[in-house]
């Protein structure tokens, strides 16, 4: 039993150490790959591949390791081996391909086998292999395709480029392609005497200069728009200046009018207040002067001779009061004659600025004018630039239609030389002696229908040369002509502005701005000078009114005359003062009958008064119904006028008319009592 037990335990023992020995032979013997990588183990009678691990005897078997990993295959072609378009434009690119070794155990022996395992994955042996193919691959698939396809569908290009390369490579597997870098080839690297580049040349020639026409254009139409704006803008400022301008004179206008009124007033009622206290003072002196006369009575019972003194020196002293009243009075009216006078030259200088203003406005015309013949000037040069470019462009036709019909005599003479050829090359096959004849006779036929083209395309240069010449000359002459007149224009435009300009400084200084302003509007400048037509025409008709009221006058004045032949009149006033009121009277009642018979604001206004459908007093007592009567009868017509405008609602310019006129005739500043009692007079 114990030798039995001792043998099965020396039989375990042996087998625990034959597997711990058979352990650590594996695990030494036994290599792992990593990912990425592919182990090929040689053994006696065949190949076996393993991506993970295998036991690898030392003298039966050899392993190898091979990297199955993606590599990058990257073709350039740029320059004068540049890529050939559909075109026949040439184009610099660069793709990368992505190729690795199939992850199968054929494909992993295939290429061992064919470049074994060590320069399965060297870059080098890579471009080796595949360099031609994939170039091979890019050139057919882009002479498929146009130089702006290459752009636009580079997704396309990429699948076409593996569809024709295909994804299984005698082993390997193509993963993917990318294009790196892709610009057409510049002109200065392509060759003229190539056929294909030189058409390339021409169809890049033909694009760029349509892009280049339609970027001049798209210039071009940006600075139109552009000035087009800048001169709306400036059009609007000076609009608005205008404006500010008429506002701004016409608020100053209605301030000097309303401070002019108002100073008016206040000297009318200082008059009227000093005319009060002169009365008051001449009251009491009329007082005191009867009283002294009592006095003098009752002492002259005592003394005759006093008495007679005492009358004497009082009748001395009431005549110089009375003297010293008249002259007072006297130097009252002269006072009112210079205030006239002052406004009389008021009004005549207010003339005169107008005349000035006339003047500029007319000046103004005279550099509009200028101004539209500068004008006119430039819309012929702009009308002459359209003719000669016109012209550039007929030329510019007629030779690219010279060159187009040389290009297909030239293509025609090429295709019937081919033909040619072809049939030679077919009469070969029957007789060599005879092929060979008719061969130089294609040729000799080549080189002449060759020579034909290229002389009918010289011949056809030549002329295109003479007529752009010819009307390159023609159109600068006229050019020429133009800017010469262009420029005598220019000048004496300019010459004109320059003496209006002086003419205009040497005149009115003060007004050179606003005429300069008032130069590009041709609405106010219409304006002003219809407003000076209005005036010479107002003039005419008011020198008639005029001489008509002098030869009434005249008849007046004999009828006057008559009536006061035998008439008792108490003249009251020494020297002319009875006359010039009574003159003052006629003119005043006068003018104002002129003033409303010629005046259709005051016929608007007063016509229902006049006609008797309406009551003056009525009206006036319905707008100055809170007034008092004392107040009435210091109303002037201004003030009046003033109300009425207030109130006036529609008629408001039509009462500013009536103050201005009532202003020109001295009845501004008159009492509306003083008014009634002429009437009732």
């Amino acid at each position: 039993m114990d030798a039995a037990t001792a043998g099965i335990a020396v039989v375990v023992g042996v087998c625990l150490l034959f597997v711990l020995v058979a352990l650590l032979v594996v695990s030494k013997l036994f290599r792992k790959v990593e990912q990425g990588k592919a182990l090929i183990v040689s053994k006696i009678r065949k190949v076996d591949v393993t991506f993970t691990g295998q036991v690898v005897l030392p003298v039966l078997h050899k392993a190898e390791v091979m990297d199955i990993s993606v590599k990058t295959i990257e073709i350039t072609r740029a320059g004068k081996e540049g890529l050939i378009c559909k075109d026949n434009i040439r184009a610099d690119i660069r793709i990368t391909f992505f190729v690795k070794v199939s992850k199968t155990v054929e494909d992993v022996i295939r290429v061992a086998q064919a470049v074994g395992t060590a320069r399965a994955s060297d870059r080098d042996t890579l471009q080796e292999l595949f360099h031609a193919k994939f170039s091979e691959a890019l050139k057919t698939v882009g002479k498929q395709m146009d130089f702006t396809d290459l752009y636009t569908k580079r997704e396309e290009l990429r699948y076409r480029i593996i569809e024709v390369i295909g994804v299984d490579l005698n082993g390997y597997h193509l993963e993917d392609a990318a294009i790196d870098y892709l610009e057409q080839t510049p002109l200065n690297q392509l060759d003229p005497g190539n056929v294909l580049d030189a058409q390339g040349i021409r169809k890049i020639t033909e694009l760029t200069a349509v892009e280049h026409i339609r970027t001049n254009e798209a210039q071009r139409g940006e600075e139109k728009e552009i000035t087009r704006q800048n001169v709306d803008a400036r059009e609007a400022i000076l609009e608005l200046e205008r404006r500010q301008t008429d506002a701004e004179i016409k608020q100053r206008r209605e301030i000097e009018t309303v401070r002019a009124r108002e100073e008016a007033e206040t000297a009318r009622v200082v008059e009227e207040e000093r005319l009060r206290a002169q009365s008051a003072f001449l009251q009491t002196e009329e007082t005191l002067g009867v009283q002294r006369e009592n006095q003098a009575r009752e002492v002259a019972v005592a003394a005759k001779n006093r008495e007679r003194v005492i009358a004497v020196e009082s009748e001395r002293i009431e005549k110089d009061r009375q003297l010293e009243v008249i002259a007072r009075e006297r130097e009252t009216e002269l006072t009112r004659i210079a205030a006239e006078k002052e406004v009389e030259a008021e009004k005549r200088e207010i003339a005169e600025v107008i005349r000035e203003r006339v003047a500029v406005d007319r000046t103004v015309a005279e550099q509009e004018e200028s101004i539209k013949r500068l004008r006119a000037v430039e819309e012929a040069e702009r009308e002459r630039q359209a003719v000669i470019i016109a012209a550039e462009a007929e030329a510019q036709e007629k030779l690219v239609k010279d060159i187009k019909a040389a290009e297909a005599a030239e293509q025609s003479a090429t295709h019937r030389a081919a033909e040619e050829l072809t049939l030679a090359e077919a009469r070969l096959k029957t007789a060599d002696l005879d092929a060979r004849a008719k061969l130089r006779a294609a040729e000799g036929i080549q080189a002449e229908a060759a020579a034909e083209g290229l002389a009918a395309v010289q011949v056809r240069d030549k002329e295109a040369e003479v007529i752009e010449k010819a009307g390159r000359a023609e159109a600068e002459a006229t050019q020429a002509r133009m800017r010469a007149e262009a420029e005598g224009a220019r000048a004496k435009a300019l010459a004109e502005a320059e003496a209006v300009g002086e003419k205009l400084r040497a005149e009115a200084a003060g007004l050179t701005e606003k005429a300069a302003a008032m130069a590009a509007l041709d609405e106010a400048s219409r304006g002003h000078e219809e407003y000076r037509l209005r005036l010479e025409a107002e003039k005419d008709v008011r020198l008639a009114g005029l001489e008509v009221q002098r030869q009434v006058a005249e008849a007046q004045a004999t009828v006057l005359a008559t009536g006061l032949e035998s008439a008792d009149i108490n003249i009251v006033g020494g020297e002319s003062v009875f006359l010039d009121r009574l003159v003052s009277s006629i003119a005043l009642g006068k003018g104002v009958d002129g003033f409303v018979k010629n005046s259709e604001t005051a016929q608007a206004l007063a016509g229902p008064w006049l006609d008797g459908t309406a009551s003056f007093t009525d009206d006036l007592s319905r707008i100055l119904g809170s007034v008092s009567t004392a107040d009435v009868q210091h109303l002037t017509v201004s003030a009046l006028l003033m109300k009425l405008m207030q109130a006036g609602g529609e008629n408001t310019g039509r009462f500013q008319e009536l103050i201005a006129k009532a202003g020109e005739l001295g009845l501004a500043d008159t009492p509306l009592a003083a008014l009634n009692g002429h009437a009732r007079a």
